[in-house]
């Protein structure tokens, strides 16, 4: 079998930020991956899954009420590693496109006060597994550590 492009890409090299992971075609269309890497693979802890859990409800939220992004967004949810998330839009993109978007979306769960949208028994499957104070502390770390300083080895998967 062959490797998937994703167990390609050298973990050892590679830092939080965010990254074009492929492009796809379907019919006519582009559909552009993206890895948002929040944690550095193998050297930092991975994210437990109740924050993981609340990026994923309030950053769907954010991405799907957006206004000129929600009609783009295939999809938003965690990686397996829970390292980070991936999120899939309709079209041919590149990372620093989305630069702005990502952005506002960690400043939203930075800043989110209030009740973890879905997060109710009738909504999801898991609603007690929610840390929002972790989710907004790995939000802030973003932010901080590439948002505030977004350099080109942050755009670009290593070699």
């Amino acid at each position: 079998m062959e490797k998937i492009t994703s167990f390609t890409i050298n973990h050892l090299k590679l830092l939080p930020g965010i990254y074009v992971s492929r492009r796809d075609k379907a019919g006519d269309a582009t559909v552009t991956t993206f890895d948002i890497r929040m944690t550095r693979p193998n050297y930092e802890p991975v994210m437990n899954t109740a924050e993981v859990h609340t990026i994923e409800h309030l950053g769907a939220t954010f991405l799907r009420n957006e206004p000129d992004w929600k009609d783009k967004v295939l999809y938003f949810g965690p990686m397996g590693c829970r390292t980070g998330f991936y999120l899939l839009l309709s079209g041919d993109y590149e990372s620093k496109d989305i630069v702005t978007l990502i952005e506002e979306m960690f400043l939203f769960i930075s800043g989110y006060e209030g009740p973890v949208p879905g997060a109710a028994a009738r909504d999801c499957g898991n609603y007690l597994d929610m840390n929002l104070p972790m989710a907004q502390y790995y939000a802030k770390k973003f932010l901080r550590e590439v948002m505030d300083d977004l350099t080109e080895e942050r755009l670009n998967y290593p070699e």
